[in-house]
């Protein structure tokens, strides 16, 4: 990871005095907010280091869908600098807390957009999600709309909603890369949590590497 603590500091100390007027972080986890919303957004950074290479963001455009307060793109938006970030939620007042801590970080690589995934121009070069949907209710809104992967943080028998999600929407289970986050973070907290990528082309059987 290239960002320094003391950003990701800064961040926290911004969710910390929004949350107290708009809830987007559970009271009982607010405490635990590097942990568990930090480093588990940049988990997605380390699987592009891993699979990718260091540029491999290098002037991309980055679409995250139902960010909520910013999670991913607000922690993957400070490490990547040089690509763009569009922040994406239908829900406005969970969004203002998202723009509010994106300006408070003075981060120039973020927009903030009020509306559903239909509604998005895109295509973007890559699309990212935090527990926003099944695979299969999540993939019809992003199909047309990423260049070269979607990611998706996720958790739980990933391996039976990949199973039904290429079923159902007809992707060939070679696009599909499984990914173990406490391969990267050894602790509790992110077992059975995952980076799972959709790629446009052929990538591999999905398996856990």
């Amino acid at each position: 990871m290239r960002t320094q603590r003391s950003d990701f500091d800064a961040a926290a100390a911004l969710y910390r005095e929004w949350n107290e007027r708009i809830n987007v972080v559970s009271r009982k986890d607010i405490d635990n907010l590097y942990e568990h919303h930090v480093l588990h957004s940049l988990a997605i950074a380390k699987y592009v280091e891993l699979h990718y290479g260091d540029g491999a963001m290098a002037g991309a455009s980055v679409l995250d869908l139902g960010t909520g307060g910013g999670f991913p793109g607000i922690p993957l938006a400070l490490e990547w600098p040089d690509a763009q970030f569009t922040l994406c939620d239908s829900i406005g007042k969970k969004l203002k807390v998202a723009q509010a801590v994106a300006d408070g970080l003075g981060l120039k690589n973020v927009q903030c957009v009020n509306a559903r995934a239909e509604a998005l121009p895109g295509p973007y070069d890559w699309v990212v999600t935090r527990a926003v949907a099944t695979l299969s209710d999540l993939y019809p809104w992003v199909a047309g709309k990423f260049r070269r992967s979607l990611l998706c943080l996720k958790g739980g028998d990933v391996l039976a909603e990949i199973s039904d999600f290429c079923r159902r929407r007809g992707v060939n289970p070679g696009q599909i890369r499984v990914w173990k986050i406490e391969d990267w973070l050894n602790d509790n907290y992110f077992k059975e949590k995952f980076v799972i990528e959709v790629g446009k082309s052929y990538l591999c059987p999905p398996k856990f590497e």
